[in-house]
């Protein structure tokens, strides 16, 4: 997926089936109810997705945020032009932005949110990527910064392995257990992070990286 060159369609197939496995493995329910949803009673409130991807998960909160009768302006944004074409193919809620853009960028524009997320993005960044992504997103936050990843287990790697015949003409899988090998264990992202922030390990081998005021 991070090859400029990649095969485009089984980049669009993989951005479509991304909502699957992030709505079986990342959790993102049970975040949102404990620590998004109790931020955004603002009129409206603003939430940020940084690395949006296929943009299932702002599709997933602008869902539970309208139920909860929460109005919450949301902006998807992601460097890669082509996840940028794909969202803006899609027909998304209105409440939801999409932007080319990166966090260092929003710093430079002074933007600010209630809310800065982002999924499955701490393990594609080097160590020093990873400092200038967290002081990105702390002075784009004003409440809460919070990045959920993937934690690198043995045992997650082997039960990923099934999903090839599951999804086909893509590369969740071969993406997914990359990933599994890339991404780090609670102890190692403590040593690297500043002292502001927090790892906390959450079900299905998750890592849940926060910064609060």
């Amino acid at each position: 997926m991070d090859d400029p060159m990649c095969d485009l369609q089984m980049l669009r197939n993989t951005y479509a089936q991304f909502g699957y496995v992030n709505g079986a493995f990342a959790g993102w329910r049970r975040i949102y109810k404990r620590w998004i949803r109790p931020l955004l009673s603002g009129a409206p409130s603003r939430l940020l997705d940084i690395g949006c991807g296929g943009g299932d998960l702002v599709e997933r909160i602008a869902t539970w945020t309208s139920r909860d009768g929460l109005k919450v302006d949301i902006t998807a944004a992601d460097p890669d032009s082509r996840a940028v074409d794909y969202l803006n193919g899609r027909s998304l809620p209105r409440n939801i932005t999409v932007l080319q853009t990166t966090s260092a960028d929003l710093v430079a524009e002074g933007r600010t949110y209630d809310v800065v997320i982002s999924n499955h993005v701490i393990h594609h960044l080097s160590s020093q990527e990873l400092q200038r992504f967290l002081s990105d997103s702390r002075k784009l936050a004003t409440n809460l910064a919070l990045h959920n990843d993937i934690r690198r287990d043995d045992l997650a790697y082997l039960g990923f392995i099934p999903t090839q015949l599951l999804f086909r003409r893509s590369f969740i899988t071969v993406d997914g257990l990359t990933s599994i090998r890339r991404s780090y264990l609670p102890g190692e992202l403590r040593r690297v992070i500043p002292d502001s922030w927090r790892v906390q390990s959450m079900p299905l081998f998750r890592n849940l990286l926060y910064w609060n005021p």
